[in-house]
């Protein structure tokens, strides 16, 4: 909104100097700039364009004024509002023989309408005659208007006459027609394919202004098909070598930067004519060291061409040196203060990574500090990158960072999304499994639910299966080492639910097996969990399930426990709960109890977690445990 008024002020500035009175254009900005609300701003506006109306209703309007009068229309427009009662006074204009109001009627026609309104067929006439004219600015209007009016159907009515003026004299004539021819190939690429030899010669116009025209048309061009320009490799290596090395005119120079856009561009085809290409690439190598080496890094411009220049290196057939250049340029883009700059890097280090990801590692820590800077999208893009060039070597650091910058951002979505970049690269480049177990943990402390369900189910199948080998000490070690981890972390608020579950699992399952922690310290964390989640029948289950494997596993051993005052009050809440799993797992509990030492292992075997249940013969007692657990719900249904 805020340049939509700078507009007009230029505009209502630009009127009074060149064409006369235009106060009341001048008190619309400044009342409109003023304006305290958007409802206030709507209601100027809403004045302004009935006294518009009326005004251009008026027959007796001087032309001059009528001038003024369009532009206060455009202003509107520009400004959100319908002022489609003015555009055919925009379409009469165009008409005009005066070169200053002609050229008000294209701009204004251009931003009312486009190819598809009912008025274009008015305008279409009037562009045909205007391209024949012997004023090269009415031609320059037309041509403009051309590029944003002229549809696919209405192309072969002025495609002619734009070929023709590629041949005339005035340069600003030639860039402007083939604008156009590049704006009716996008429209309708079949309408021109037969005219794209003319691309080709415009090349080697001798004015630097037509040629760096054409570039954007060919650009096009060799996107469709590359090896049908690959014979322009050299002639595009030549003109970018005589524009790094200033041959054209100063006019050209922005920011003391030779042509910077044509070089820009001249790149990025290059970069296409390259890829996968060591012969076309050969005759590139000496023209981008050159631009590396000359580089000037104190203005944008300069670091937009060498970061182009980054680009073309990493699309192209690979080159040592070339490679080395550009990873010395970014690394002076990471080590930078500006935002702006430090993304650069990281894009311009993703993609060179992906030629040889050795260059990553000098880079990694300046890398990894990008995760402290403010900027969030910078985070991200840094993120992004973190996560491609993650390794064996590297993995420790870069997922600890990844999760500390996890535990910061309040996105559900993008933490989710961190989480499970995290799980992935924790299970397919972790050193070991106790710090896979650790990474786990953590990422399901933080992240939680956000968490895939089948993560968790992976990290207890790990802690069941341990290392895979014949070291038993090794895989009780593991076992001991989660289950002492999970008991300082149950002191923490707010444990995510996925992860409460792994908790109870994995202390039901080992949290007695090393003797460390008796039955009775383990039964009652137990029971303090299923006690804080009254809501949560799935951890409440969990925690009854793990309760269950205890009194099991004390029966196998011959440490027959007797139940504890909380557990028994838990039991005799769920045996009544509304939840049937819940009731299920409670008359369970009581029928275990209930039975001998020989009964509870054939319906429970120690560390029997990662056994093919369905290869195994349904043990009698089983049934037995059944049944009793379900006469005893029966008996509560009933009552």
């Amino acid at each position: 909104m805020e340049q939509l008024r700078t507009i007009g002020r230029e505009l209502a500035m630009g009127s009074q100097g060149g064409w006369g009175q235009s106060k009341e254009f001048l008190d619309l900005v400044k009342s409109i700039g003023e304006a305290r609300s958007k409802a206030e701003e709507d209601r100027i506006i809403s004045r302004e364009l009935e006294h518009l109306k009326r005004r251009l209703a008026d027959p007796d309007v001087p032309r001059r004024k009528m001038k003024e009068l369009l532009l206060r229309l455009v202003y509107a427009e520009m400004l959100g509002h319908d002022a489609s009662f003015g555009h055919i006074h925009a379409v009469k204009m165009t008409h005009d023989e005066s070169l200053p109001l002609k050229r008000t009627g294209y701009l204004a026609v251009a931003l009312f309408i486009d190819e598809r309104h009912d008025l274009v067929i008015l305008v279409v006439n009037t562009i045909q005659k205007d391209l024949r004219s012997d004023n090269y600015l009415v031609v320059c209007a037309a041509l403009t208007a051309a590029s944003r009016l002229i549809g696919e159907e209405a192309i072969p009515a002025v495609l002619p006459q734009v070929v023709d003026l590629l041949a005339h004299p005035k340069e600003a004539v030639r860039k402007k027609a083939v604008m156009a021819l590049h704006r009716f190939y996008q429209r309708s690429p079949s309408s021109v394919s037969h005219l794209v030899s003319n691309f080709r010669k415009r090349l080697c116009d001798n004015d630097p202004g037509v040629m760096g025209a054409t570039l954007c048309p060919l650009y096009d061009l060799i996107l469709e098909d590359p090896n049908a320009y690959k014979d322009l490799v050299v002639s595009f290596v030549n003109i970018l070598k005589q524009v790094a090395e200033r041959r054209l005119p100063t006019s050209y120079d922005y920011h003391q930067m030779p042509a910077p856009f044509i070089q820009i561009k001249l790149l990025k085809i290059l970069a296409v004519l390259g890829s996968g290409d060591k012969s076309a690439s050969g005759h590139m190598y000496t023209v981008l060291g050159d631009i590396f080496r000359k580089g000037d890094t104190a203005s944008n411009i300069g670091n937009a061409i060498l970061y182009e220049c980054i680009c073309c290196v990493s699309c192209i057939f690979p080159n040592s040196k070339m490679l080395d250049a550009a990873a010395e340029t970014t690394s002076k883009f990471l080590k930078s203060d500006s935002h702006n700059l430090k993304y650069m890097g990281i894009d311009a280090l993703g993609r060179l990574i992906k030629i040889n990801p050795d260059i990553a590692e000098q880079h990694q820590l300046a890398v990894i500090d990008c995760l402290e800077d403010p900027d969030d999208t910078l985070k991200r893009k840094t993120f992004e990158l973190l996560y491609k060039m993650t390794k064996s070597t590297n993995v420790e650091v870069i997922v600890d960072r990844m999760i500390e910058y996890m535990i910061s951002i309040t996105d559900h979505h993008y933490k989710a999304e961190i989480a499970s970049r995290c799980v992935e690269l924790a299970e397919q480049f972790a050193p070991s499994n106790q710090w896979f177990i650790q990474t786990m943990n953590k990422v399901f402390e933080h992240a939680g639910d956000l968490v895939n369900i089948r993560v968790a189910h992976n990290l207890m199948r790990l802690i069941a299966e341990g290392f895979g080998e014949e070291d038993e000490g090794a895989d009780s070690q593991l076992r001991s080492s989660a289950v002492n981890s999970y008991l300082r972390i149950l002191g923490e608020p707010k444990l995510p639910s996925s992860f409460l579950q792994i908790i109870c699992w994995v202390l039901g399952e080992y949290g007695t097996a090393d003797g460390k922690h008796p039955a009775s310290y383990i039964i009652g964390k137990l029971c303090d969990v299923a006690e804080a989640h009254l809501t949560d029948d799935t951890v409440r289950g969990y925690a009854v399930s793990a309760i269950l494997k205890i009194f099991a596993f004390e029966i196998a051993v011959g440490r027959k426990s007797d139940m504890l005052p909380e557990f028994q009050s838990l039991v005799d809440e769920l045996s009544s709960s509304h939840s049937t799993d819940l009731q299920q797992r409670a008359y369970e509990v009581q029928a275990l109890l209930g039975l001998d030492k020989q009964a509870v292992e054939s319906v429970m075997p120690i560390d029997a977690s990662c056994e093919d249940i369905e290869g195994r013969q349904k043990p009698l007692i089983s049934e037995q445990l059944c049944a009793a657990s379900l006469g005893k719900w029966c008996d509560t249904l009933h009552s």
